[in-house]
């Protein structure tokens, strides 16, 4: 088992800055922007009552619907604010929140969702030992935006799962690993962390946390091309996620890395004490 789910009953959802029963979220089959993937989104973490990074996660929003020609009404701070409202009528101290701009044939009637959702818990021996992690072929249309067009990443989800693994990491047609279904990947050599090519990935937002922090602690930042073939030359690996923070990678098809290295470890440490002392905020 990877995950330990903690289940809460909740009871409302926001929609274009409205804060409703749960029972009015739904999508009509007939939504053809919705069947067809025409919309972006966020998850964000809530952890003992505090949001974290919302002003980045609206920003990605913004953004994503800015690369995929998405035209709606809605801005930063009207996102922020209704992040806001739900988080003060939601009891839970620990959860996700889904955030779901959805398109529309006009700007008007494109739709701002906010659900929360219960949080998945990766196992404790996960982050002490390491994950396993499967590859698979396939690009995303917009690397830079999180679309709802996941089909991809799901199904090569569906055969990490199979498998036994914790997720699969993306292989392009150069052959390089990119990122994984729903995380970002990087290589550790000693203390020089390594990220693909930002041009080929989701910059993610905990990406962008764990980075800072480690650059402020005396880590260096490489970015280049990383293939299967290369895994051997780098001590060990991570992936990083909103849900999950940081998790520690400990084999990757056939290569095992092992134990993870201490680097990786010091890194996590360092990442949970900025949540701690951040306040939700980069």
């Amino acid at each position: 088992m990877f995950y330990n789910l903690l289940v809460m009953d909740f009871k409302y959802f926001s929609r274009n800055g409205k804060v409703l029963p749960i029972k009015e979220a739904v999508v009509p089959l007939s939504n053809i922007e919705y069947s067809y993937g025409f919309g972006v989104y966020e998850t964000i973490r809530v952890s003992n009552g505090v949001t974290y990074f919302l002003k980045d996660h609206a920003e990605r929003l913004m953004e994503s619907a800015r690369l995929v020609g998405l035209e709606h009404p809605f801005t930063v701070q009207f996102t922020a604010n209704a992040v806001a409202d739900l988080v003060q009528n939601t009891e839970a101290e620990s959860y996700n929140l889904k955030v779901l701009l959805i398109g529309a044939s006009a700007k008007e009637a494109a739709t701002l969702s906010i659900l929360c959702l219960n949080p998945l818990f990766p196992d404790k021996k996960l982050y002490r030992d390491g994950a396993s992690f499967i590859t698979r072929e396939h690009e995303r249309m917009f690397p830079h935006a999180k679309t709802l067009n996941m089909l991809g990443s799901y199904l090569a989800l569906r055969d990490a799962k199979t498998a036994g693994a914790y997720d699969a990491l993306l292989i392009d047609r150069r052959d390089c690993i990119t990122e994984g279904t729903r995380t970002n990947f990087f290589c550790m050599k000693e203390r020089t962390i390594v990220t693909p090519k930002e041009s080929d990935i989701l910059l993610g937002v905990t990406r962008k946390a764990v980075l800072k922090v480690a650059l402020k602690n005396g880590f260096a930042l490489v970015e280049r091309d990383i293939k299967p073939g290369d895994l051997g030359l780098y001590d060990g690996a991570f992936v990083t996620s909103s849900s999950s923070k940081i998790v520690p990678v400990r084999s990757i098809e056939a290569h095992v890395f092992g134990e993870p290295p201490a680097a990786v470890h010091e890194i996590m440490r360092l990442f949970d004490v900025f949540l701690a002392e951040c306040k939700g905020m980069m």
